[in-house]
């Protein structure tokens, strides 16, 4: 493997691996309130143009990249629309409800 794969496949980890928090973020929250839907989708349409070059060129670090990529996005896009009801409740981490729940423990 030649410096350049290397260099493109560590670039890909790391910004593959940007959209990890959030999706953990939203799955543990089941909130996706501040999520615009468009900054997935666009990133989505990118990414696919992105990997549709990697395979042209044959660039194993694009597609790897671009395919993860497109996977974490996608996460969060059906995450907008599954919790969308949850999205309704209010963000108020100082409810009674949080705050008896914190005195028990």
């Amino acid at each position: 493997m030649n410096s350049a794969t290397l260099l493109g496949l560590v670039a890909g980890a790391i910004t593959s691996i940007a959209a990890v928090p959030q999706v953990v973020k939203a799955y543990r929250s089941r909130q996706v309130r501040d999520i615009s839907i468009w900054q997935p989708v666009l990133l989505v349409a990118g990414m696919v143009l992105w990997l549709v070059y990697g395979v042209l060129l044959g660039d194993i670090p694009l597609i790897a990249a671009n395919i993860f990529s497109i996977a974490c996005n996608g996460i969060l896009i059906v995450m907008k629309f599954c919790y969308r009801e949850n999205d309704k409740i209010p963000a108020d981490d100082y409810s009674l409800e949080n705050i008896q729940k914190t005195e028990e423990l």
